[in-house]
């Protein structure tokens, strides 16, 4: 199939193709581990989506669990970038089966070599003490936001992909930060994110989209901070690692608010954490992600 095959494909429905990517199979190999295979969807730059690969491993280990466990976290690293053409063979070890808690490793290959390793914690929902962050600030609806996407046509150079090809629509409080950075350089934003139609009811699935979507956007708190654009010339960032903590289940399908802050940045890294709300707020998830960026020695010296 050709790029521009593979593009038509995936317009036709992002969500569908998403879906097909956490369709994994299981290939009955039962020795120490679990073994699973599992398919990319189109990525214009080649290089799998790292939220794709956490939804997918965390869906593997999920497999290798009884129906009364919920997985309530996870910690991630990224350890090689993954070929968007290539197949993922993901390995779930199941490392602890307690009376109320157990644990799996996922590692996922390609070509014989790791490209995330991730523990994973589930749990039989129980009863107990109870409270939860409420988000600290009042913000426009989605609806006043308006489509921020379509008008961005410029980005499909940049991305190779037209914004309104992903499968989970972004609307942002404080404006995008593709092509530049308004507004004051802080080191905060919020951002509404949804599917772009239904998925139906599983929460398990719902729970891997938030996976999915937890790892877009996360790491523009940091930029924003320096009011650095993704399209600023010869900047470089990746993933080193995702922590993610499922407090509720909702539906991904609706509107969340996706609330991130950037504590810290040093060394050619930067910390970004994040809270994921329902529109009632209440709190669904936490995140914590530590990425990498370079920029040009030119650029160096932004503030």
């Amino acid at each position: 199939m050709s790029e521009s095959e593979a593009i038509a494909r995936w317009r036709e429905d992002p969500v569908a193709g998403l879906l097909g990517v956490f369709d994994l199979t299981d290939t009955g190999a039962r020795t120490t581990e679990d073994i699973f295979t599992a398919s990319s969807h189109f990525m214009p730059s080649g290089r799998i989506f790292g939220g794709q690969v956490l939804a997918q491993s965390m869906l593997a280990a999920s497999r290798t669990v009884g129906d009364d466990r919920v997985i309530h976290s996870m910690h991630g690293y990224f350890l090689r970038p993954g070929d968007a053409s290539q197949d993922i063979t993901l390995s779930v070890d199941r490392i602890h089966d307690g009376r109320s808690f157990s644990t799996r490793r996922t590692q996922a290959y390609q070509g014989g070599a790791p490209i995330l390793s991730m523990i994973a914690s589930f749990q039989v929902p129980d009863d107990g003490l109870e409270h939860a962050a409420s988000f600290d600030g009042n913000v426009p609806s989605p609806e006043e936001l308006g489509d921020q996407e379509t008008a961005l046509t410029r980005v499909t150079s940049f991305s190779g992909l037209r914004l309104t090809d992903r499968p989970i629509e972004l609307r942002y409080v404080e404006g995008p930060v593709y092509l530049r950075v308004d507004g004051a350089h802080v080191p905060h934003q919020a951002v509404w994110a949804r599917l772009r139609r239904p998925i139906g009811d599983d929460p398990l699935l719902h729970r891997a989209a938030l996976a999915y979507l937890s790892d877009l956007s996360i790491q523009e708190s940091i930029l924003r901070a320096h009011g650095i654009a993704w399209a600023t010339p010869g900047m470089k960032v990746a993933s080193l690692d995702h922590a993610m903590w499922w407090h509720r289940d909702g539906r991904v399908d609706d509107w969340v608010l996706y609330a991130q802050e950037s504590p810290n940045a040093r060394g050619g890294r930067g910390l970004a954490t994040g809270r994921i709300y329902t529109r009632d707020g209440d709190l669904l998830a936490s995140t914590a992600q530590e990425v990498m960026v370079r920029l040009p020695v030119s650029d160096g010296a932004r503030s």
